[in-house]
This record gives C-alpha cells, structure tokens and sequence, in this order.
C-alpha cells in the first residue's frame, strides 16, 4: 500500500543519477558568502595540512573544496569540479575563509582600460578574420 507520502518523495530520485539534491540546500538558503564576495578568477589555496575533524559540521563538500585547494585553484575550476553554481561554492568558501581553512588571493584590478578607439579597431581586426 502506497501513500501519497512516499510517492512524493520518490519525485526526487533518479536512477541514473541518485537522489537530488538542490543546491541551496548545501548553504541552508543563503546566497551570499559570509565575507566579500569571491572574484570568478581568485585563487583559493587550502592551509597546509588543515585539521578538519575539529570542524564536524562541514558538509563533505567543504572538505572536498579544501582537497581541491591544496594546490591553488579559482573559484571557477572549484565550481566546475564540483558541478555546483558558482553562487554556492562562493558561500562554502566563505564558511570555509571565515574558520581560516583557506585563503583567498584576489586578482589585482586593473588600473589602466584600453581606449574605446583600440577596442573597436581590435573588434574589426577580429570581424575582418
């Protein structure tokens, strides 16, 4: 006997793929990191040999963001590797930041912009190929 109770859960298994999970669920509803935000091209580096067995309330997703980040990595590649919106890596890393896991490098910004003139002759030289 079947209730509607169990066939709504079902709605969210797939076969191929397992059960489904939304990926707000990760972040408990947040969308915004708890420091600033992360450019896509900062690179996040993990502290040597960090003890993440005090901090059990990680999700294996933060734990596999500190693995990825061993060697340097931006936010962009953690977010392709892990197949999650970029939105919530950058709310994992800020909890992850925010326990001092890792670091965040941010690109320097750019102090000087091409003149419109260069952009639009650079734009005609690539229409022109």
């Amino acid at each position: 006997m079947r209730t509607e109770l169990t066939e709504h859960r079902h709605e969210w298994l797939d076969d191929e793929a397992g059960p489904v999970v939304r990926p707000y669920t990760l972040t408990g509803g947040r969308v915004r990191p708890s420091t600033d935000g992360f450019d896509l091209v900062a690179y996040v580096l993990a502290k040597p040999d960090p003890d993440l067995a005090a901090y059990p309330e990680l999700y294996p997703e933060h734990r596999l963001l500190v693995e990825l980040a061993g060697s340097g990595t931006p936010v962009v590649e953690l977010a392709a590797d892990l197949d999650l919106a970029v939105g919530v890596v950058r709310v994992l890393l800020g909890d992850l930041l925010s326990r001092g896991l890792v670091a965040v490098h941010q690109p320097p910004r750019a102090t000087y912009l091409p003149d419109n003139n260069i952009l639009k002759a650079v734009v005609d030289g690539l229409r022109a190929l």
